[in-house]
């Protein structure tokens, strides 16, 4: 189960989830990396959902305020757990470059440490928007967001989530210009 999160992010004018790499969305390139990995692919959303397409569910915060990314994964939490599923894995849409074992990997860590809660991260720190959640936090998480909890980590670190290292290439994201030509850079390399 893999939720790719297109939350809203902006760069510049521009919806993160439709910047263009190589002539492709950055969304279709997550969505390519992940659906050989998972089962059902979903897209936490706010906003018109049509703006998607149809090749994958929509589904929108449950809270009127959009408290930001941990609305988005309760709600591919509440999401899987509709489909009887207990795992789900949240990723942005700006990071194209994902492993392609992302989700083995984060299932392998999961296993031999039985957290409740795997976050990708680098040298650099997690990336706590890369996960794999156990969907039975679903009820504690939306207990959190009322309470005011609004930064994953603080949600992340009561749960003793924990983490696996990915190379920083791997996570890179697209935030700016630079980092959308030295993506376009990267993948004409590998052409």
């Amino acid at each position: 189960m893999i939720l790719a999160g297109g939350r809203g992010k902006r760069m510049g004018d521009r919806d993160k989830a439709f910047v263009s790499l190589a002539g492709r969305p950055l969304i279709d390139h997550v969505g390519a990396r992940l659906a050989p990995q998972v089962s059902h692919v979903g897209i936490s959303a706010n906003g018109d959902p049509k703006r998607f397409g149809t090749k994958f569910p929509v589904f929108a915060d449950s809270f009127d305020d959009h408290p930001g990314p941990l609305a988005g994964i309760l709600a591919a939490m509440d999401w899987a757990v509709a489909m009887r599923e207990t795992w789900v894995v949240t990723v942005p849409t700006d990071t194209p470059f994902l492993p392609k074992n992302l989700v083995d990997t984060l299932i392998g860590a999961q296993i031999s440490s039985r957290a409740p809660i795997v976050l990708a991260e680098t040298s650099e720190g997690a990336h706590p928007v890369i996960g794999l959640w156990y969907t039975e936090l679903a009820e504690s998480l939306r207990g959190s967001i009322v309470s005011g909890t609004r930064k994953v980590t603080d949600f992340t670190e009561e749960k003793h989530a924990v983490g696996v290292v990915f190379s920083e290439e791997k996570l890179a994201n697209i935030n700016t210009e630079r980092d959308l030509r030295a993506a376009e850079a990267r993948l004409a390399d590998k052409a």
